[in-house]
């Protein structure tokens, strides 16, 4: 069964894809069912540049339990930085 769980925002960056490195623009979170991996649902991150097509598309994963594993390595190597805040309006 589809979950419809579905978040998407704007990110600022790079992804390495098919055709080299390319600028991210956005990106897509789901919980529903994986495309690839082998479990009946998975936490799937797509980062996305819109405008350069297909791609311009990373994808992965994720076991919930990774996925909250991968939440706090990002916290935790976050809170080791001074953060600067972002000039770009709306982004961390």
């Amino acid at each position: 069964m589809c979950t419809g769980i579905v978040e998407t925002a704007e990110v600022s960056g790079t992804g390495k894809g098919p055709r080299g490195w390319f600028k991210l623009e956005q990106v897509n979170v789901s919980y529903d069912h994986p495309s690839n991996a082998p479990m009946d649902q998975a936490l799937n991150i797509d980062f996305v540049n819109p405008t350069d097509g297909p791609g311009a598309r990373v994808a992965v994963e994720l076991s919930p339990e990774s996925a909250c594993k991968l939440v706090k390595a990002i916290l935790n190597a976050l809170s080791q930085t001074t953060m600067a805040p972002s000039k770009e309006p709306n982004r961390a």
